[in-house]
């Protein structure tokens, strides 16, 4: 078996028993909220039309976005609560994503029970209300019965549309089987991508099975296959889900990471040294920016690294640049003094934003700088990872420079140095500790006016453990012990492996570099 598809299969139970539980609660709940939804607008013709537009507009918004949206709502909700009644909740992971995926579940079931109510055939209502059958006796006992087949046909639907979408889950913090599809798109690494894709999919044709059985019992009226696929279902999300139910250590430490290799790497490397101090350790990767901060500052993560100018730009709202030592000291204090943030301390590298170019073509065009791009740019295709063009680093760029380029694409960050090899791109915005930059023959340009700020990757402790003398021993000894070059070669050791060191394996090898270092 290859190194790559042993560390799949070794992280299956995990993945896979959060993907049940997340879809089957969702499914749960979207059907409790949907049947009586859908006999209400059965039986009502003002309702059904709201009932119908509602759950089809739900429809309308991508399902990641609709993952992310309720992110910032049950932060609200928490701070709120936690206000009124001294007690807040978790605003990330597994109830934004059960909220999520409950609304996405719905329309199939409502629709499915309306049309199943209202295609019965009027005589038959009749004829319950002749034997003097009340309407509760008339709905349980004839209209119910008749309808299971096509309402079931919902529940199947519904259930594959939650499975598949549940994969989408990771970047609000739930682990599912997207976390295979996601760290694997990161680090290339095409089995994760594969083995995340086909275990989502067996799952979702199991269920559709298991269900689609009892759908024919109800349809030829047969319990026993009815019972057969309850207990089949039942079944499956009992073992599922039993690995998740083991015991863990007294103290367990949640660990985040932004959704890109270095940040996998580097939570490796934090998790192993938590581990030997003899603690446990949850992780939380895949996470955006924003949400990642918030996560922390809320307590809902432990730890995790950021870097100094995206917290210079996106939480403080800075735009300006006093200078890499400044920026840090400013930092530490405004976080501590506001959210009770803790910077532990620089890694000892930067992680910054820089528009790259090929070392042939940037010498055939004559640019080194950002100044000299500027001359050339309006003949030239910018490619950027799928958050940079919206960032205030990008407007500082382009007011200082007067950047106006022929045309302008996103992409996520493994194709974006595709597009530059292929010419899709001709100068991409890159990041300065990415190792691909030596190996690929690119070349930073230089930024002159000072217009990107600093990018030191920080070590951020939550509020809630600034004081843990345990955590702050354990991770105190990274600060300043990596240098540029080791983290640039840790990161294109995963990034262009191509897919033969997982971030955990650079994680070790980084680690001996530092415990070897003087």
């Amino acid at each position: 078996m290859s190194p790559q598809l042993a560390a799949a299969m070794e992280r299956l139970p995990e993945y896979l028993g959060w993907h049940v539980l997340l879809s089957a609660s969702a499914l749960i709940l979207g059907a409790a909220i949907s049947l009586p939804l859908a006999i209400a607008a059965g039986r009502g013709r003002r309702l059904r039309w709201p009932v119908l537009a509602g759950a089809s507009l739900v429809q309308t918004i991508p399902s990641l976005a609709l993952l992310a949206l309720f992110y910032p709502l049950l932060l609200a909700l928490s701070a709120l609560s936690e206000a009124t009644l001294g007690r807040g909740f978790s605003a990330l992971g597994f109830l934004p994503a059960l909220l999520a995926l409950t609304l996405y579940s719905m329309l199939p079931m409502l629709r499915n029970g309306v049309a199943g109510l209202t295609g019965l055939d009027p005589a038959v209502r009749e004829a319950a209300d002749g034997v003097g059958m009340s309407p509760g006796q008339r709905l349980w006992r004839v209209e119910l019965p008749l309808a299971a087949p096509v309402i079931m046909a919902g529940v199947r639907t519904a259930a594959v549309w939650t499975i598949g979408a549940a994969t989408l889950s990771t970047p609000v913090g739930q682990t599912s089987l997207g976390n295979y599809i996601f760290a694997g798109l990161q680090t290339e690494n095409w089995v994760f991508v594969l083995f995340g894709c086909a275990a989502s999919a067996v799952l979702a044709l199991a269920a559709d099975q298991l269900l689609g059985l009892m759908e024919a019992g109800a349809r030829l009226r047969s319990p026993l296959r009815i019972g057969a696929g309850a207990l089949g279902l039942a079944a499956g999300v009992a073992l599922a889900v039993a690995p998740l139910a083991g015991g863990g250590r007294a103290e367990t430490y949640v660990v985040g990471a932004k959704n890109f290799s270095e940040q996998y790497i580097l939570a490796e490397l934090m998790a192993g040294r938590i581990e030997r101090a003899g603690a446990g350790v949850q992780r939380k990767d895949g996470l955006g920016s924003a949400v990642a901060y918030r996560a922390l500052a809320a307590g809902e993560l432990d730890v995790y690294v950021d870097y100094s100018g995206t917290l210079w730009t996106n939480a403080l709202g800075r735009t300006d640049n006093p200078g890499r030592a400044e920026v840090l000291s400013q930092l530490t204090a405004e976080l501590k003094r506001r959210d009770g943030v803790t910077v532990l301390g620089s890694l000892g590298f930067e992680n910054a934003y820089a528009f790259v170019i090929r070392r042939e073509r940037a010498k055939a065009l004559g640019i080194a700088t950002l100044e000299d791009l500027a001359r050339e740019a309006p003949k030239l295709t910018l490619g950027s990872d799928l958050e940079f063009l919206s960032r205030p680093e990008w407007k500082a760029v382009e007011a200082a420079y007067g950047l106006r380029f022929k045309a302008r694409r996103s992409y996520q960050p493994t194709f974006m140095y595709r597009a530059l090899a292929g010419g899709e791109a001709d100068v991409i915005s890159a990041f300065s500790s990415d190792g691909r930059i030596a190996a690929d023959g690119l070349v930073i340009l230089g930024d002159p006016k000072g217009a990107i700020p600093p990018y030191d990757a920080v070590v951020l402790v939550s509020p809630r453990r600034s004081d843990d003398a345990r955590l702050l021993a354990a991770l105190r000894p990274l600060v300043g012990a990596v240098p540029v070059e080791r983290m640039q070669a840790a990161n294109y050791s995963v990034d262009r492996d191509i897919g033969k060191l997982a971030p955990a394996e650079a994680a070790k090898a980084l680690e001996a570099t530092i415990s070897r270092a003087p």
